[in-house]
């Protein structure tokens, strides 16, 4: 793998929230990756659930301060960032009042999930690719984690197509077997009108149907370079949907950590 910069977006990393497949792929790829010579930067939200003072979390002033306006109203974007001292890895945190703070993860404490999760998804890809631009720190490859982050590929290839720093990047999007039971609310193609994503592809989205786990798993893989399946068990629709298309597609990998060869190989082939 030729040296790169690349980007990780991601809905959660151990040790900042609880291990599952996803955040543990999240903690020990980005690593894996740096180790080998090439240049790094990882996302996440910063739920409320995660302890600042524990995880020595710091606000970034410099990067702090923007408003983001979904649905027309303005949200203001907090910046933070703290460190894996293990793996000398920086994690920055994107963070707001209404959407983070004083809640949970995509779940409140009694299992519930939130109705507003699209828009805080909307808040999350945006606020990491504007702050991306303000570091003018331009990556090779994006490589998106989870499903609140599925809206990533359409920003970065509609959104943010014009943008000197995000225009030719190619992303990558893991598919991981985990769902959501709550679709997103009937309004929500009009929630991502931003810069060049306007009428026509509002009505591409709304084409799709309900916007549940499976429509919205879809829309990420319509708008990547490259899939992965990082489960080894992935929802049967998606499995045959992926393969019906034809996009670059590396299977499952039962001991990642061990052979980030091949996932460098891949990137290599979607960056060629």
């Amino acid at each position: 793998m030729s040296q790169k910069r690349i980007l990780y977006i991601t809905q959660e990393i151990f040790p900042y929230l609880p291990e599952t497949q996803i955040s543990h792929i999240s903690r020990h790829l980005p690593q894996a990756i740096q180790d080998k010579g090439h240049e790094i930067r990882t996302f996440m939200p910063k739920f409320g659930n995660i302890n600042e003072r524990r995880n020595q979390l710091h606000e970034v002033i410099r990067l702090s301060g923007m408003n983001l306006i979904i649905d027309d109203s303005d949200h203001s974007l907090i910046i933070k960032v703290a460190s894996i001292q293990s793996a000398r890895m920086q994690v920055y945190f994107i963070d707001n009042d209404d959407f983070f703070q004083n809640r949970e993860t995509l779940v409140d404490a009694n299992g519930v999930e939130y109705d507003d999760n699209e828009e805080r998804s909307i808040f999350f890809i945006r606020g990491v690719l504007e702050t991306i631009k303000k570091l003018r720190w331009v990556p090779d490859i994006i490589h998106c984690h989870g499903w609140f982050t599925a809206l990533a590929p359409i920003y970065i290839k509609k959104g943010y197509k014009d943008d000197p720093c995000l225009k030719n990047a190619k992303v990558i999007y893991s598919v991981y077997d985990e769902n959501f039971e709550k679709p997103f609310k009937e309004g929500f193609p009009e929630k991502l009108r931003f810069d060049t994503i306007g009428d026509k592809e509002i009505e591409d989205v709304k084409a799709r149907g309900t916007m549940d786990f499976v429509n919205l798993t879809k829309l990420a893989i319509d708008h990547s370079d490259g899939i992965i399946q990082g489960s080894e068990n992935i929802n049967k629709e998606l499995d045959k949907y992926i393969n019906d298309k034809k996009i670059p597609y590396l299977g499952y990998i039962p001991d990642f950590d061990k052979n980030v060869d091949k996932i460098g190989e891949f990137c290599d082939e979607i960056d060629a």
